[in-house]
C-alpha cells in the first residue's frame, strides 16, 4: 500500500526522531511511504485563534498538496482531527472544495488507527518495554480513538507493567493557543496531569501528541521530575528493532 506521510509542524520541527519511526514502521509492515516536501501546516494554530479565513487558505493548499495519494497517515491525532472533521466546515461554500475536504478527511489517518484498523495490525503484540510505563492520553485524539484503545493497545504489550493515572483522561493544559491566552490556567492543569504522572512510579510516558509532549517536557524539566515522553511510533520501532532505544 503507498502512503503519503503528514509530518506536522511540531513533530517536523521538534520530533523528527518520531516521524522517522512513523516511515520506519510504515515500511515494516508493507507500506510503501511517499513525503511530499511541499507540505506546510493544517491551519489549525489559525482556526483555533478565529482566523478561518486564513485557516481556510491553508486547508486548500494542503489539499492540493495531497491530492494525489489515496492514503494519508500523521502522527498527531489533533492534525488528524482538523483536517477530518474541520476542513469540510470551512470549505463548505463552495461545493467543490467541500467535497475535495471530504474526501482528503476519509483518506486521512492517524498512526496508530492506521495499523489498527487499515492494516489490521495488533500493536500491542510487538511492542515490548524494559520498564514500568504510564501514558497520556491527548484531549484532541476524543474524535480520533478512545482512551480505551489507547489503553487497549498498551495493556495487550507483552509483560509490560502499565501503571494508569489517577484520572487517565486529565488535559495537559496545552491547547495550542489556550496556553498562550490563559497561561495561569494552562499551567495549574499542568501542575495537576505532571502530578498524577509521576505518582504512577513510571518515568517512561507514552504520549502520541507533539504539543502535549512539548508542553508536558518542558513542565517536567522545570519541576525537576524525572518523566520522559515518547510516542507510540518510537516504541514500536524500537521494540520492532528498526530504532535504536533512546534512553
Amino acid at each position: 500500500m503507498k502512503v503519503a506521510l503528514f509530518i506536522t509542524c511540531l513533530t517536523d520541527s521538534y520530533y523528527p526522531r518520531v516521524g522517522e519511526a512513523v516511515v520506519r514502521v510504515l515500511r515494516h509492515f508493507g507500506c510503501e511511504v511517499e513525503f511530499p516536501p511541499e507540505q506546510t501546516c493544517c491551519g489549525q494554530p489559525a482556526f483555533n485563534s478565529g482566523f478561518h479565513d486564513q485557516a481556510a487558505a491553508v486547508a486548500r493548499r494542503m489539499l492540493r498538496i495531497f491530492e494525489p495519494y489515496e492514503t494519508v497517515v500523521t502522527p498527531s491525532a489533533s492534525c488528524a482531527a482538523m483536517v477530518k472533521h474541520h476542513f469540510a466546515e470551512l470549505l463548505g461554500d463552495d461545493a467543490r472544495e467541500r467535497a475535495a475536504a471530504e474526501q482528503l478527511a476519509a483518506r486521512t489517518h492517524e498512526f496508530a488507527v492506521f495499523l489498527t484498523k487499515e492494516l489490521g495490525i495488533d500493536i500491542g503484540r510487538h511492542l515490548k518495554f524494559a520498564e514500568p510505563i504510564t501514558f497520556h492520553y491527548p484531549c484532541h485524539a476524543r474524535g480520533i480513538y478512545s482512551l480505551a484503545e489507547l489503553h487497549g493497545w498498551l495493556t495487550a504489550a507483552e509483560a509490560v507493567d502499565l501503571r494508569t493515572p489517577k484520572h487517565a483522561d486529565l488535559c495537559c493544559g496545552f491547547g495550542g493557543v489556550f496556553a498562550v491566552e490563559y497561561p495561569e490556567i494552562s499551567g495549574a492543569m499542568l501542575d495537576d496531569k505532571l502530578e498524577e504522572l509521576a505518582a504512577t512510579g513510571a518515568k517512561l510516558v507514552v504520549c502520541n501528541e507533539g504539543g502535549c509532549a512539548l508542553n508536558m517536557t518542558g513542565g517536567a524539566h522545570r519541576r525537576g521530575l524525572a518523566l520522559r515522553f515518547k510516542h507510540l511510533a518510537e516504541c514500536l520501532a524500537e521494540s520492532l528493532g528498526l530504532m535504536e532505544p533512546e534512553a
